[in-house]
Order: C-alpha cells, then structure tokens, then sequence
C-alpha cells in the first residue's frame, strides 16, 4: 500500500488474499476474476451467502482457482453452498473439460467414487413406528455391517464381483435384493455405462469383495426420518410425499474401500505418466488424465465400475432395511412402502452435453460432493418425473434436518449442479479435542433423537456442530436457483458406521 497521504491508496492485488478478492454478482453469487491467479484460463464461480462465506478455508478458495487451471475447462470453475476443503477439488467443486480437449481428474471425483443417497418413502406416519424405532435401529444395526473394515453378510468371487462391477443395481435386482422397479429411480438406473472390469486392480477387487453390503464409517448414515414442512405439494406429491408426519428413510453410503482403492492406484499411473501436465499444474493434486490417452478411457472405465459398486452396495443396504421394518413391525412391504423416491451420485465423473455460449459441447462432468440437478424434461431423469424435475437429494449432519429439492432450469450455470450435504465446518481431529460421543448421544436423546453408532468416537466426529448449517446450504440452493427446496425433513433414529 502506498500514498498514504492522498486520498487514493494503490493496494498490491497479488498480496490479498483470494477470499477478499471475491465480487458479489447477484444473489448468492461471487466470482473470483481470472487474474486473481496468473495462469487460471476462467473465473471461479461460488454459490454462498455472506453467512456461509465467512467460514469458507482460504485453501478451499484457492482450490477452486486451481481447477481453473485445468486444460479444456468451460465458463469457470464452481463452488456450492456446502464447499470446504478438499484432495485436489475442494468438496461441492464442479468443472466441465471439453471431451476433446479436456480430461479426467480424480481429484474432482474423489477417492469415494459414487458415494450417494437414496431416499425411501413409506406409507407410514411416525405416530405408527414410534414405540419401534429403538427396535429397528437394532435391527438395521444387525442387518448392516457398519464401521469401519466391516464385512458384507455376502460372501463374492472375483468373478462374481466383476458381475456387479459391470452391470451394477440390476444385478443385486437380478439376485433378489430390490426389484425392477427400484432401477427406474437411480441415477442411471444404478448402471453406469462403459464400465469395464478388466480396468481395476486386484487390490481394489481384493478390497471391494468382502465389503459389499456394508455402511462404513465418517460421515455415512442410515437415518429414520420424519417429514417436517412441505414446500410445494404438488412437486412433493409427484415423490410420493403427502404430509406432514410421514415416515421416510435415507441411506448414504457410496463405494467403500473399492473405490478409495481404484482412485488410489490411478492416482498413481498419472502422477507416472503425466509429469509435464502436472508442472503446467499448481497443485499435483489435480493431475489428469488428458483426452483421447488410453489412461483417460481407462480411468473411466475403473471409476464406472466403482459407481455400479456404490450403486449395488445402496441396493443391498436397501433391501435389508426393508427386511428389517417387516420383521419389527409385522406388516407387508406392500402396507410399508418402502419405495425408492430416487438416488443420487455427489462424487462422480459423466460424460455430458451442455449448451455452452449457445453451442452444444460435449465434455467431461466433474462432480465432486455435488449432486446432479437436471431440469423438467430431461431424458435422464425417471419418466413420472418430467415434469417437476429431477429430485435431488441433500442430507444434513447427525441430528439436523435433511432436504429434498428439485432441479431447475437456472442450474444451468453450474452445468446442472447443487451442493451435496451439509458440509463440514471441523476436522474429526478437532471435533474430538472437545467432544465427547456419550454427551452427543445424551444431548440428542433428549431431542428425541435416537442414535446407535459402531464406536463413541463416530458419535464425537460426527456430532452437528462440527457441519454448516444444512437449513442455510439448502436456503442458498434455493435462493441461487440451483435446486428449489421441496421437503425438509427431520430424523429421528440415526445409525452411524
């Protein structure tokens, strides 16, 4: 800064920081100039209010600059309400790489390939389950391998597991777990195509066989849920939700240690392969696999495989917890209604057209913890909802509430994208120099929250105040165009891996 004695102060831009080089233009809307940083070829375009701002890492800011960097990349880079600190992209990142031109990078996928939610509805009200939710959080706890390292209740040869690799949900349909019906509400009706078995690694396949079926740990969950407020009805009612007091079920999950494994090992071939792309890079984190290599098809081929998984391990889970409200309650699935209302990915690669500056352009999507948001009449959303819009799923953290939304045609300019969760505000490390998981447990049973987890530890980890405000994430969504809010709905037996 100098001139300190007249009225105009000349200010070094290249020694802000990039957060306060952000300019507001319009509502919810920032961008970060393409100078901020020399060598960035397109603005940064963040969906945040000036609340969810303030707790956004520098880091994560200069993450989503540095995708800017990345060859064949449309518009700008993208950031969503839920955005934090990532491996490469920062988690609720988005970018769009020419097909051509362009590229595959894993660090806009993640290591949790197809991690996702799949939301149930059932015809029951929570006056009907009340007294049996403590009974079906054990029983769903039994049915569903949870934690960390746990095994599946199936035991699967390579061979067996190449099966699933390729054809994904239909064949835990095929194989008794789910039905055919369930597929026409998954995003790509749980198959992903091009996946090809021969592209993952035997560590991957050693890693992934025992786990199918399984929950996990961190942040995934099975939550018993209850519709709290109807935004709008009409949409709701087309999602089978009719009112208030109806009982729904969320399941997240995704890939397990098979897809940690095949980001992994690929991460490794293109940090090989690729070292003059990644000095043309400012972080190696963003390594990619350039357009038309054979590294690229086969990335994509590996990473299909790890969506199908994530897709099968849903279904399973799925049909266990059907097994157990039967078993608890007594009834007929035909009297429960556990129907799948849709699945979503947030941590996936697609291979997608979008009108870019009034030209169709075929690219490669990177959604990494965002959640697909198609408008009314896309081809790829379930036929009975083409007329309201693609559901969108977005869960908030332990003991808060969960939302569903819909897509619209103003998400065009996050190539139809919205944020995936709530967003963690804390490291795990940090929530447990302060937190203990009994205490969580105590304060959330006495909100009539039950909560069943594998250790204390999750609990502390996973505890609400350690994730941004999900009302406020979904309020942006909304209010930014890029997902209006349908449902808000509010837990009340909560299972952590």
């Amino acid at each position: 800064m100098e001139n300190l004695n007249n009225d105009v102060l000349y200010i070094d831009v290249s020694k802000m920081n990039l957060k306060e080089r952000l300019k507001n233009v319009g509502k919810c809307r920032w961008e970060l100039p393409k100078d901020a940083k020399p060598g960035m070829r397109v603005p940064a375009l963040f969906f945040l209010s000036e609340k969810l701002l303030k707790d956004v890492e520098e880091g994560a800011i200069e993450q989503a600059a540095n995708i800017a960097f990345l060859p064949g990349i449309y518009k700008h880079s993208i950031a969503l309400p839920d955005m934090h600190f990532g491996y490469g992209f920062p988690i609720g990142g988005v970018a769009a790489l020419d097909f051509e031109n362009g590229g595959l990078s894993p660090g806009g996928i993640g290591f949790d390939i197809n991690c996702g939610v799949r939301l149930l509805r059932t015809n029951l009200t929570v006056d009907k389950i009340k007294p049996k939710v403590r009974e079906l959080l054990e029983s769903m706890f039994k049915n569903v391998p949870s934690g960390v390292g746990e095994t599946g209740k199936i035991k699967l040869s390579f061979s067996e597991l190449d099966e699933v690799l390729v054809n994904g949900a239909k064949w835990a349909a095929e194989n008794g777990y789910g039905t055919e019906k369930d597929l026409e509400f998954l995003e790509e009706n749980g198959c992903m195509k091009g996946a090809d078995a021969n592209k993952v690694s035997n560590e991957a396949k050693k890693r992934g066989a025992p786990q199918l079926g399984t929950l996990g740990a961190g942040n995934h969950f099975l939550e018993i849920q209850v519709v709290d407020k109807i935004f709008l009805p009409e949409v709701a009612k087309v999602f089978g939700i009719e009112k208030p007091g109806q009982v729904c079920v969320m399941i997240h999950t995704g890939s397990r240690g098979f897809g940690h494994q095949v980001c992994t090992d690929y991460l490794r071939i293109l940090e090989s392969r690729f070292r003059d792309e990644i000095r043309s890079l400012p972080d190696r984190e963003l390594v990619y696999a350039p357009s038309g290599t054979k590294e690229c098809e086969d990335y994509f081929s590996a990473m299909a495989c790890g969506a199908n998984y994530a897709w099968t391990n849903r279904s399973l889970i799925m049909h266990w917890i059907r097994e157990s409200f039967v078993n608890i309650l007594g009834m007929k699935i035909e009297d429960i209604g556990l129907e799948v209302v849709y699945d979503v990915a947030h941590n996936i690669g697609k291979i997608e057209t979008h009108e870019i500056d009034g030209e169709k352009k075929k690219v490669y999507l990177h959604r990494k913890g965002a959640t697909r948001a198609f408008p009314p009449g896309s081809p790829e959303i379930p036929k009975s909802h083409q007329n309201v819009g693609q559901a969108i799923i977005l869960p908030g953290s332990m003991g808060t509430s969960s939302y569903l939304l819909v897509g619209t045609e103003t998400a065009k300019d996050t190539f139809y994208s919205t944020a995936h969760g709530a967003g963690r505000l804390q490291s795990r490390s940090g929530a447990l120099r302060h937190l203990r998981g009994e205490q969580v447990k105590a304060d959330l049973e006495k909100r009539g929250i039950l909560v069943k987890a594998a250790t204390w530890k999750v609990i502390a980890e996973e505890a609400p105040e350690v994730y941004k405000e999900i009302d406020e994430v979904a309020r942006v969504s909304d209010e930014a165009g890029i997902g209006k809010r349908v449902v808000r709905f509010l837990p009340i037996g909560v299972i952590k891996g």
